[in-house]
């Protein structure tokens, strides 16, 4: 048997399990506890909606499974923060003293170039008025820091 590691972006509701049942239209079956607590979770990033109350998949996963294998994106790793850029997500770190500032990858069209991340300023920077993208190396304490989120 293969072992696997995921990052989904989802969003998710605290909802037990008889909730969710109830949210679904379903019986509770005999044999589960409906008292469990949970999440309501929403996959963002692919998937066919099986309800048409939402945009992506949704399922029901219990609290302490959801909460070892989802971190809040306000508080991710480097290695996450990472994942999101190859997701076309735009990242930061809450941390850094510029604010404005965002990473993002970016994939070349030319096979002979490689990928790279590129700091993004905002267009009203003082130090860059025109605003800018530049290639960008992560420090030590940017790969080792936990500040990382979803930028806007």
């Amino acid at each position: 048997m293969q072992q696997y590691i995921g990052t989904k972006l989802v969003t998710s509701t605290p909802m037990n399990r008889a909730d969710y049942n109830t949210y679904r239209g379903w019986t509770l079956p005999e044999n589960e506890d409906g008292s469990d607590d949970g999440y309501l979770v929403e996959y963002q990033d692919g998937g066919k909606p099986n309800d048409s109350r939402h945009a992506g998949y949704i399922s029901w996963s219990p609290k302490a499974q959801h909460e070892a294998a989802y971190r809040p994106c306000d508080a991710m790793t480097f290695g996450l923060a990472v994942e999101a850029l190859k997701k076309g997500l735009k990242v930061a770190r809450s941390g850094w003293n510029g604010k404005g500032l965002w990473l993002e990858y970016y994939q070349p069209m030319a096979d002979v170039d490689l990928p790279y991340i590129r700091m993004s300023y905002p267009v009203h920077s003082a130090t860059y008025p025109n605003g800018a993208r530049v290639p960008w190396l992560a420090s030590q304490t940017d790969v080792l820091a936990e500040d990382w989120c979803i930028a806007s």
